[in-house]
């Protein structure tokens, strides 16, 4: 029998529609009445606020590293774009940032964003813009060395035109992944979200130069009707100029 995030049955047999339904109100599009119903009714929405978190993205993360195990008590995490701060808490939890898990190594959490962003327990947050000049000399500087993990959960602002967003987003995740191989020690994994739309070759190929082991994956917190997906490369090599060196093996 199914059953929601939340743990619920759905099988449905004899039960009420329990979905929330938003009635238009003056002023109001659409659809920003859709967005508020479909939010209203999102297990992941109602999770989030049971369990403390910033938003539903939160589970994104939590479920990546629930498969891939990058966030390990002790390690050290760069978190781009951290705004609203749900990576970041899910991150202070599962490197024991808080040193709250007795005889566990106390990891460490950066969060940097363009905006300001409120305080998070166990995290400590920067309002950076990452692709300034010797951005990754100050991320190492506050980090106190080099990270295990850098993630990224950005967007490029909306256009309105599926392509030129498609085109952004790898644009922004491109850079990251720069960023990252500026900041990661070897061995250290580097995860991003992207739009499926064919023009995200180039960045997998840089990947698959420089780490490992690349994965493409769809978590279950991402929205069915979303065209966004992540990838999680493991095994930092260490920065290759050699197009030619090392070829990483990609998993579905």
């Amino acid at each position: 029998m199914a059953k929601t995030p939340t743990g619920k049955n759905t099988s449905g047999r004899g039960q009420r529609d329990l979905r929330v339904r938003v009635k238009t109100a003056k002023g109001r599009k659409l659809s920003s009445t859709l967005w508020l119903e479909r939010q209203l009714n999102d297990p992941y929405v109602q999770r989030a606020r049971k369990e403390g978190y910033r938003g539903r993205a939160a589970f994104k993360i939590l479920e990546l590293d629930d498969k891939y195990r990058f966030l390990v008590p002790g390690a050290r995490v760069v978190d781009l774009g951290c705004a609203p701060g749900g990576w970041c808490q899910v991150a202070v939890r599962r490197v024991n940032a808080l040193g709250e898990k007795s005889g566990k190594k106390v990891g460490t959490v950066l969060g940097v964003d363009l905006q300001e962003v409120s305080a998070i327990p166990g995290a400590e947050i920067h309002q950076l813009d990452f692709l300034e000049e010797g951005a990754d000399e100050k991320v190492k500087a506050w980090l106190g060395g080099k990270a295990d993990v850098v993630m990224s959960d950005m967007a490029a602002a909306s256009s309105g035109h599926q392509g030129t967003d498609h085109l952004r987003i790898i644009a922004l995740c491109e850079a990251a992944a720069e960023f990252a191989f500026d900041v990661l020690e070897e061995g250290g994994t580097f995860v991003a979200k992207v739009l499926a739309g064919g023009a995200e070759n180039e960045l997998q190929a840089i990947l698959k130069k420089n780490f490992t082991k690349v994965a493409n994956v769809k978590p279950p917190a991402s929205r069915q009707d979303s065209s966004e997906k992540f990838v999680v490369a493991q095994g930092f090599r260490g920065r290759r100029h050699d197009a030619a060196a090392g070829q990483g093996d990609e998993a579905d």
